[in-house]
């Protein structure tokens, strides 16, 4: 089998890492420092266990690696078009595509059912680029729990030392290609579950995002010092309410215990705080103003979200991003 992780990031370099021990023939599309320290040392990854060092086949250019039996994409919302643009050589007739990504999936809506079957996200996926690039139809969904750094250029910390990975047909079906690519990443040494409503899963981790991540953006700081505040811990808790009843609303029944969730909230700050420190595009779209708009489409009142929301836009406008 050919694999293929588009985005060989935090996420991706360790995953890809990681299926480069199975039988699979795993390349990597990168770019920057990163690429070049993957060309010149390949991909390690530092977990508190142990270090993996690989070697990947590594490119910026999706035509140097050619078509492949499965992509990964593993890419943050803002590169969306980017991937749309240099995906097309990666893809065969029948390639399916797994995107690992947090926050709502620009594919949601496809084979939802319902009133807002077929809906499109203009908001995560300009244009339309990447359905009318890669298609619905190929589309396969992830959600990942694994708390990563990129230390250095080609270099990753993975901070826990778990990887685990939930994925599935947006149609809810149990199909070939989903059990191939839940057995792949098992024998890669992460831990793989397919769901047959993927869509509760990608709420339950956007729970605890859309909840938490306000806050420690705004304040610029890691979950364990929010948490010390019970201010913020109780805020965190409406938030979580609110989120769960567009979720709800939507068809999906998720909720978020708090105190569990979030039990030994440690000095790792999330990405997105990451992001805002380093300059980078932010996830916004996706995790936080698309969830406030199905509140606002669904008739579900979500104020104190909608306040975190404004605000996030206004600290990322100060910031320049």
């Amino acid at each position: 089998m050919k694999l293929c992780v588009f985005g060989a990031g935090a996420i991706g370099g360790n995953l890809a890492a990681r299926l480069a021990s199975t039988d699979a023939e795993v390349s990597v599309i990168a770019r920057g420092e990163h690429l070049a320290a993957i060309k010149a040392n390949g991909i390690t990854v530092e977990t508190p266990e142990r270090t993996l060092q690989v070697k990947v086949k590594a490119s910026a250019d999706a035509r140097d690696l050619g078509p492949q039996d499965l992509v990964i994409v593993t890419v943050k919302a803002p590169a969306l078009p980017d991937v749309a643009a240099g995906i097309g050589p990666l893809l065969k007739a029948d390639t399916p595509v797994l995107f690992v990504m947090n926050g709502i999936p620009w594919w949601y809506f496809h084979a939802h059912g319902g009133k807002y079957d077929g809906r499109k996200l203009p908001a995560i996926d300009p244009g339309d680029a990447v359905w009318n690039a890669i298609g619905p139809q190929r589309a396969l969904g992830g959600v990942v729990y694994s708390s990563n750094t990129v230390v250095r250029p080609g270099v990753i910390q993975n901070v826990s030392g778990r990887v685990h990975l939930i994925i599935g047909e947006p149609d809810g079906r149990s199909t070939p290609r989903i059990e191939a690519a839940a057995k792949l990443i098992i024998a890669g040494g992460a831990t793989a579950k397919v769901s047959t409503r993927i869509r509760d899963d990608v709420w339950t981790k956007l729970l605890a995002n859309m909840a938490s991540n306000p806050l420690t953006f705004l304040a610029q700081c890691s979950l364990g010092d929010m948490f010390a505040e019970p201010v913020c811990t109780e805020t965190v808790r409406t938030i979580a309410k609110e989120a769960a009843a567009i979720a709800g609303a939507l068809g999906c029944d998720v909720s978020l215990d708090v105190d569990k969730a979030f039990a030994g909230a440690s000095r790792h700050k999330p990405s997105i705080v990451q992001d805002l420190e380093r300059g980078r595009p932010l996830e916004l779209a996706s995790m936080f103003t698309v969830p406030a708009e199905f509140g606002k489409m669904l008739g579900v009142p979500t104020p104190t979200f909608d306040l975190m929301v404004t605000l996030m836009k206004l600290r990322a406008k100060s910031a320049g991003l």
